[in-house]
């Protein structure tokens, strides 16, 4: 597979090899320092087809790197193990067979110890690779590099998801770390926030802008009508939630879609996921344990179809994503994210205009998952990253409090499908002016 065919779309800046070398290390640190508390039986455990292992995440991060940089651009490099890249590929056809993404959790060997093993091998390799190529390598491998990172900084959020999704199923509940109190918060803003029409634009503009780094799927940028509408100025709440489900929102079929009225039936839900009752009392399950529901945070672990009920029994509706990316253009991109460690949404900070549009929970959008005016993937295996998965899925927006700060942007596209909660997922009400 040649280099040109390897080169993604996502723009990076990759001009300034120690900072971009700083960064690849520090992603990879962190990366193993979410895992650190965890027992090698936690990093084991697949709870279900959509999540994966602990271990699987370390190894496929290095696996990217070592498939596409170090197997690509260092003459002679040896893979660490011939059988890896069949266990820890995830979905590029281009790469070669795999195994089996729901039977990830069967993968007892290699042990935890050797997949450390394998990531020390994975980042020596990178670290020499990046000390001293000619400028037209460098030219060829920053912007990999820089896309490896930011894919490694997704599998940081879903390892976090994962393993609580893992915890949740083991009986006895058990957390994941410590509880840690946050500051209180302020009196909230405004309830509501109007824009007017009018066409905007929307989309990267492939100039590398503040982050340096979009996504394929970001662009390209290009012009789209808004009508007068308003935002919600903060998320919902649980609190909020509390009285959708006190008032039978999940017994009532008039406010869900067909699909997710028959996915509340079938699957028996009564409230968002990890939430239950005890002693007449929501409770919730996180990465802190088990604990009662704070009524002024933004509710989490709902999927899209319980986002559109709530929407309808609301008398509003969800936002397109180009209301939400042209409201949050005017933010700067800051918020609870994974780096302060809390790894649970917080209350309204309170201020003015629109709050929380970063971090805490992903916001559903009512926009299906597409691709923009123009857009055509990267060929090659990396063109596999996000432009073959542009189908019956909904697009998020914003990031989430275990999403580790300077990876979304106005921007970001996430993507999830309609029955999907295991993410720390929730909303904010749209309405038209």
């Amino acid at each position: 597979m040649s280099q040109t065919a390897l080169a993604p779309a996502p723009l990076a800046g990759g001009g300034d090899r120690a900072a971009l070398g700083a960064r690849f290390d520090a992603v990879r640190a962190r990366t193993e320092a979410l895992a650190a508390d965890l027992a090698p039986e936690d990093q084991v455990v697949q709870s279900m087809e959509d999540a994966s292992p602990t271990k699987w995440h370390l190894a496929h991060t290095s696996w990217f790197f070592e498939q596409f940089l170090l197997a690509e651009h260092v003459a002679g490099y040896r893979r660490f193990h011939p059988d890896f890249a069949f266990l820890f590929n995830s979905y590029y056809e281009g790469a070669g067979a795999r195994h089996a993404r729901p039977r990830r959790g069967m993968v007892t060997r290699p042990t935890v110890a050797e997949v450390m093993d394998y990531r020390r091998h994975v980042t020596s390799a990178m670290d020499a690779l990046m000390a001293g190529p000619e400028d037209d390598v460098w030219a060829a491998i920053a912007p990999l590099i820089d896309l490896g990172c930011n894919h490694e900084q997704q599998h940081q959020e879903l390892l976090l998801t994962d393993i609580l999704h893992a915890l949740s199923c083991n009986p006895i509940l058990p957390a994941n770390r410590a509880y840690r109190p946050a500051a209180a918060s302020a009196a909230s803003g405004p309830d509501w926030v109007a824009f007017d029409g009018g066409i905007r634009r929307i989309g990267h503009d492939g100039s590398g802008g503040d982050s340096g780094f979009a996504f394929d799927s970001e662009g390209p940028r290009h012009e789209v009508l808004l009508r007068p509408h308003r935002l919600a100025g903060r998320p919902v709440t649980n609190g909020e939630w509390r009285a959708f489900i006190d008032d039978g929102g999940y017994r009532v079929p008039q406010l869900w879609l067909s699909d997710g009225w028959a996915t509340v039936q079938r699957e028996g839900w009564q409230a968002p996921l990890y939430w239950e009752q005890r002693d007449g009392a929501w409770h919730a399950f996180g990465l802190a344990g088990l604990r009662p529901i704070e009524a002024d945070a933004p509710v989490a672990h709902v999927s899209f179809y319980e986002a559109e009920a709530f929407a309808r029994w609301a008398g509003k509706r969800l936002p397109t994503e180009a209301e939400w990316e042209v409201a949050a253009a005017e933010y700067p991109v800051a918020g609870n994210w994974a780096d302060s460690d809390l790894l649970r949404p917080l209350p309204d900070p309170g201020g003015d205009g629109l709050r929380q549009v970063y971090g805490d929970v992903w916001e559903w959008t009512q926009s299906p998952y597409g691709p923009y005016p123009g857009f055509v993937p990267p060929p090659g295996a990396v063109g596999e990253y996000n432009g073959k998965f542009m189908c019956n899925q909904m697009v998020l927006r914003g990031g989430s409090c275990v999403t580790p700060a300077g990876h979304v942007r106005a921007t970001y596209r996430n993507f999830f499908y309609p029955h999907q909660r295991w993410q720390f997922t929730g909303l904010r009400l749209a309405e038209d002016n």
